[in-house]
């Protein structure tokens, strides 16, 4: 059976503050309307979405980075590398993780 690739763009170019990221990831994954905002949240959410054949594409990270939220940036990174591996690489080959640096013009995908 070949499922369609669920697509998702997370577009932190305008966000100003910890709760506007976190909004942002909520709107831009679909998390459920009760997502409480914080990193153990995060990662439950996402795991929910495994199995799925995903396609996220990052735009504006450097823009978060460049703010106060540089950690949390980083933390986002990690979160979404181990996501890619969840459960032993079972999902591996179809997750797809794009992150784009407007600032730079590259793009780069989580291995």
């Amino acid at each position: 059976m070949n499922e369609k690739i669920r697509e998702h763009t997370i577009d932190f170019t305008n966000v100003k503050t910890y709760f506007e990221m976190h909004s942002v990831i909520r709107d831009s994954l679909d998390f459920p309307a009760y997502y409480g905002c914080n990193w153990d949240a995060c990662w439950d959410c996402l795991t929910d979405l495994a199995g799925e054949p995903l396609y996220i594409k990052i735009i504006g990270l450097e823009v978060i980075q460049q703010k106060r939220f540089e950690n949390e940036a980083k933390i986002l990174i990690d979160l979404l590398q181990e996501f890619k591996h969840y459960e032993n690489d079972s999902f591996v080959d179809i997750i797809q993780i794009e992150i784009i640096d407007q600032k730079n013009g590259t793009k780069t995908f989580l291995e």
